[in-house]
């Protein structure tokens, strides 16, 4: 019961995460930082690199989200368990996006014009999505245990 309603509570925090900050960027740090989040991001993505935003979606939003929704119904009985392989694809491709925004704050970080500050919404997305790895593998291991 416990690792459906962490499943459960992953549902929540993966919006939250997705409007919280991941990073105050701005061009020296005189001008003023602005907050970035996962929507903000998408939002500027729309508006100039489609391609870059429909990938970063499927990243970001939809990989995660399918793989919680996915894993919920396998612990409660809804899904076949065979899927979880599929499942376990889901959740490599949500921790893609992690290492893409560790990535450019890294690369912006190098340039020396531009100020970045990672925030709060970093850590709590990086956090859902290895919550939802460790829910996979315990969910995995319990599935095994009830069939032994």
């Amino acid at each position: 019961m416990t690792l459906r309603l962490l499943t459960l509570s992953l549902l929540i925090l993966y919006p939250v995460a997705w409007f919280a900050p991941l990073m105050r960027a701005g061009l020296l740090p005189i001008f003023g930082l602005s907050e970035i989040s996962v929507i903000t991001g998408l939002q500027s993505l729309w508006g100039s690199d489609v391609i870059l935003a429909l990938t970063v979606t499927a990243f970001a939003i939809f990989a995660p989200y399918l793989k919680t929704i996915g894993l919920a119904l396998v612990q409660w009985g809804l899904l076949d368990t065979r899927i979880q392989p599929v499942l376990h694809v889901l959740g490599k491709l949500a921790m893609a996006d992690v290492f893409l925004i560790a990535l450019y704050i890294t690369l912006a970080k190098g340039i020396g014009y531009a100020t970045i500050e990672t925030a709060w919404g970093l850590y709590l997305f990086t956090g859902c999505i290895l919550a939802s790895i460790a829910l996979s593998l315990l969910t995995a291991r319990h599935l095994r245990q009830q069939d032994d």
